[in-house]
């Protein structure tokens, strides 16, 4: 048990350390397109990743997929440019309903392969002998991270919502939403670009 705990423990430090950026800044871009009352089809979205990182974790701790280290920590920025450039093409659909789209799971499960060989990388350097226990409870950590993540984002972009509500803008024929959506991905996706750049493995 005090190995699964531990391995608990690496897991949700290493999602939540500020080190690990790229993925609160994927998790925070991957949100900001959905509001409270969005949960259920964000949901489906957030699981999606999960399965999608889940998979390419196990696959690549226990040595039945090798990857580049240095293009993988170059692709996790890309997929967080990719989702903002997303966020910003339907920004004018997600206006006065929730916004759903058949696709989304399967663009953040996709991604979620790229940011779970990013923690394989991780998790391989810490093995010893066993697999299951650490793969396990560092899985079982990183779902928490994220839980931990996706709850402080929601707050954060509840307090940019009401920030806007009281702009001109939105008396202009913007939703609060649209405005969050825009911004959010924006100020994101330049940043994930710069790491894009500085990690080009070419």
């Amino acid at each position: 048990m005090s190995e699964l705990f531990t391995f608990m423990q690496l897991g949700f430090r290493h999602i939540v350390d500020v080190e690990a950026m790229d993925h609160i800044l994927f998790l925070m871009v991957l949100a900001a397109i959905y509001r409270l009352r969005d949960a259920k089809n964000a949901l489906w979205v957030i699981t999606a990743f999960t399965v999608g990182h889940s998979i390419t974790l196990a696959l690549a701790v226990t040595g039945l997929l090798h990857l580049s280290s240095r293009v993988i920590e170059f692709l996790i920025p890309v997929t967080i440019v990719l989702t903002a450039i997303e966020n910003l093409v339907v920004a004018r659909k997600v206006q006065a309903q929730s916004w759903r789209s058949r696709y989304r799971p399967v663009l953040a499960g996709t991604f979620g392969l790229v940011h779970g060989a990013g923690f394989a990388t991780y998790l391989q350097s810490l093995f010893v002998d066993r697999i299951a226990v650490p793969l396990f409870g560092f899985n079982v950590g990183i779902e928490l991270g994220q839980v931990v993540v996706l709850v402080t984002a929601a707050m954060v972009l509840t307090g940019i919502d009401k920030l806007i509500e009281r702009t001109p803008a939105v008396a202009r024929g913007w939703s609060g939403l649209q405005l969050r959506t825009i911004g959010v991905s924006l100020v994101i996706g330049v940043v994930a670009s710069v790491w894009a750049v500085q990690r080009s493995p070419w």
